[in-house]
C-alpha cells in the first residue's frame, strides 16, 4: 500500500510550527497536534509534511495548484492543505477529521 501525502503550507510563521514565542496561537497548536496525530494513528497510511512560504518555497513550486490558489488569492489562500497535491483545503487549516475523511481512511 503506497501512503498518501498529507502536504501543509503554512503562511511566513516565526518558527517551523508556529508554536513558539510569548504569545502562542491557539489555531497553531491544533494544527500541531493534529499533525502528530496523523503520525501517530496512521504512520502505515499517511505521510504528513508542512512547509513555510518564506523557508520551502521550492516545495510550492513543485505544484502548479497551489501556486494557482496563491496568485488567485493572494497571502488569504495560505494556508492550503493537500493531499497527494490536491487541495482539501485553502484559507484555513483542515481539521483532523476532515483529513482523515478526505484521506478516506
Amino acid at each position: 500500500m503506497t501512503k498518501k501525502l498529507v502536504e501543509i503550507f503554512d503562511p511566513p510563521m516565526c518558527c517551523s510550527t508556529g508554536v513558539c514565542g510569548p504569545s502562542v496561537d491557539p489555531v497553531l497548536v491544533k494544527v500541531n497536534e493534529t499533525v502528530m496525530k496523523l503520525k501517530k494513528e496512521h504512520a502505515e497510511q499517511v505521510e504528513v509534511e508542512r512547509h513555510m512560504l518564506t523557508t520551502a518555497i521550492q516545495a510550492f513550486q513543485k505544484y502548479p495548484e497551489v501556486i494557482d490558489e496563491i496568485n488567485s488569492k493572494g497571502k488569504n489562500a495560505l494556508p492550503i492543505v493537500t493531499i497527494d497535491g490536491k487541495i482539501i483545503k485553502s484559507g484555513e487549516y483542515a481539521s483532523f477529521a476532515e483529513i482523515v475523511a478526505a484521506l478516506g481512511i
